[in-house]
């Protein structure tokens, strides 16, 4: 197994290569597709369409963007949580989908990157559905295992052999701190997913925004601290800034 870390274009894009076929660990954004096809067919000369599997731990615009575009461009296999609703469902789904890709543009602008078009279906189709303990199809090294929390389905994919697993955007790292990530829609979900993870002892965490880390026991008790018992979400916070901005007018 040999696992690539490319620099996406706002988050960190993992893509496994073996012998029989490529797994790539999340479905990042739209604009991630063609540097992607390029490392494939020249760094690592082999066809495009030897990507057999992407996983999808969650319905971000970083996460899930690309997704349904490789399956059309490869015929690779989508595979994320079984679940029983879209996340970006109704009304108030669709002006989430929206805000989230506003947010992702905001990210690029800040990281300094070209504005891209970031626009990709708010609801997704997989082909297969993951349950806690499941074996990847395909990729037998590599088990699902549920952190929900930051959404309703996050995903995470450990990697059995080297005992390291790729959580997605559990856990972020900010100013050096590691940090929980916004948002957190399901607060006590959030706080069950680290302690699962806590208590899998493992060698590293692969992170889609900082690569490979390896935490420290004053830095999960840090993280679990700081893990929110509240939900925070967009609106919240929105809701929040309202009421100080009005109170600041009176």
């Amino acid at each position: 197994m040999k696992l690539h870390q490319l620099q996406g274009y706002i988050q960190c894009v993992y893509l496994v290569e073996y012998p029989e076929g490529l797994l790539l660990l999340d479905g990042c954004c739209r604009a991630d597709i063609d540097m992607l096809k390029l490392f494939i067919t020249e760094e690592l000369s082999r066809p495009f369409n030897d990507l057999k599997l992407v996983v999808v731990t969650h319905m971000h615009p970083d996460h899930a963007g690309a997704a349904h575009k490789l399956r059309e461009l490869t015929g690779c296999k989508i595979a994320s949580a079984k679940t029983t609703t879209h996340w970006y469902r109704g009304v108030g789904g669709r002006l989430l989908h929206l805000t989230d890709l506003l947010l992702a543009g905001w990210v690029a602008g800040r990281l300094g990157k070209p504005r891209k078009n970031l626009w990709y279906s708010p609801f997704l189709y997989p082909d297969i559905e993951l349950n806690d303990g499941e074996v990847l199809p395909y990729f037998a090294e590599w088990l699902t295992v549920t952190t929900p929390g930051h959404t309703d389905r996050d995903i995470s994919l450990l990697h059995i052999p080297s005992n390291r697993m790729y959580v997605a955007d559990l856990i972020v790292k900010v100013k050096n701190r590691f940090i929980p990530p916004f948002p957190v829609f399901h607060p006590n979900q959030y706080r069950a997913s680290l302690q699962k993870v806590i208590g899998m002892q493992l060698d590293a965490l692969w992170l889609a925004h900082s690569g490979e880390v390896n935490l420290s026991t004053s830095e999960y008790e840090h993280l679990t601290t700081v893990a929110p018992r509240l939900p925070q979400t967009p609106w919240r916070a929105t809701k929040i800034k309202a009421k100080l901005w009005l109170r600041s007018r009176k």
